[in-house]
């Protein structure tokens, strides 16, 4: 898995003398420099004032290296978070076209009526593939369509077809961007945010982060009477040339976030902002037939080894229901989970 630079920083030398070292080193040059000297002073010891002396030459020389680093504002213990880091970040290739299709029609097959994805997404993988990239740049999803079609489902099935981690935030218990960007201190809760925080836990710079009904995210507002949304947090990340020198608002920091693959779902466009539409084009979903239905809990119920006549029950209580819109997926997987509970439930005597 091949490895890219991903913080702007520079790591100090992980041999870099501590400040007691380097003040026993310069005492010890001193002393030596006195004694070798044509007419030594009376005194070799050394006075109160050479141990000042020594001590401004330390505190400047720690304090010029850590500037260059980029990290003199964070403390040890950030940049000891940050040192995950050092060796830069792996991600995750698509090595050929034939991979490529591989992935689409996994999905594809799992889940066909998500075909206006499964298929830009195909494409955008192939492009990449010829362009000698080392890892896709996916551009982001915004799947729109009813809810219950498995929108979220289909981007956790594109991160286990990746092999690459995937995170998914529920917009409407994160009303703000800092479940995404994280916050700078001062705020009660500051911290990093959830995507960075991801990628420094899997080393992978190109995870798969799921954005789940982000058109009912609110808004946080500051005692100064700032406001933080959801989707004005993204509009960063969503580009290429933001994303590769995004500065995280916690620790201050560049990161190349411009390997990620954002899958935002939303049922409708309704509160989202034109900046954010420009940058996410939707893709237009439509709802379940009774053939995707039937299909869906087919292949679940065979990979979860059930009995064929267990999952011709539930067939039969979908076909029962005249209108299909009326069962989800969650529908389904809820009926599969019963008759999954009741065939491992203990016989009584």
């Amino acid at each position: 898995m091949p490895h890219i630079p991903f913080a702007d920083v520079k790591f100090l030398p992980q041999n870099l003398p501590s400040e007691y070292e380097l003040n026993k080193r310069l005492r010890r040059f001193l002393c030596r420099y006195r004694e070798n000297m044509e007419n030594p002073p009376d005194e070799l010891s050394l006075s109160g004032e050479d141990h000042a002396k020594i001590e401004r030459h330390t505190l400047r020389y720690l304090r010029t290296t850590a500037n260059k680093s980029g990290m003199a504002h964070l403390d040890s213990k950030d940049r000891a978070r940050l040192e995950v880091f050092r060796n830069g970040a792996k991600i995750q290739p698509v090595e050929t076209e034939h991979r490529a299709d591989e992935i689409a029609s996994a999905l594809h097959a799992e889940m066909p009526w998500m075909s206006p994805a499964t298929d830009r997404l195909w494409r955008d993988m192939r492009t990449h593939v010829r362009n000698g990239d080392p890892a896709p740049r996916l551009r982001p999803f915004l799947l729109v369509g009813p809810p219950g079609i498995g929108k979220s489902h289909w981007a956790r099935l594109l991160g286990k077809q990746m092999s690459v981690p995937t995170t998914v935030i529920e917009a409407t218990s994160e009303p703000a961007s800092f479940a995404v960007a994280g916050s700078q201190r001062g705020w009660g809760s500051a911290g990093p945010g959830k995507v960075l925080e991801g990628i420094m836990a899997s080393g992978i710079a190109n995870p798969v982060i799921v954005i789940d009904e982000i058109e009912k995210a609110g808004n946080v507002q500051s005692n100064a009477g700032q406001n933080f949304t959801l989707s004005e947090g993204l509009l960063p990340l969503l580009e290429i040339s933001t994303a590769r020198h995004w500065s995280c608002p916690y620790f201050r920091v560049g990161f190349d976030m411009s390997w990620i693959t954002w899958v935002m779902t939303a049922n409708s466009l309704r509160g989202l902002s034109a900046p954010f539409l420009s940058r996410c084009p939707p893709t237009e979903l439509t709802a379940l037939t009774l053939e995707h239905l039937i299909g869906f809990a087919e292949r679940e119920g065979a990979r979860r080894n059930l009995p064929p006549d267990a999952v011709d029950a539930v067939k039969e209580v979908i076909e029962a229901i005249r209108a299909p819109h009326h069962v989800s997926l969650r529908s389904v997987v809820r009926m599969l989970n019963a008759v999954e509970q009741a065939m491992s439930r203990p016989v009584l005597h």
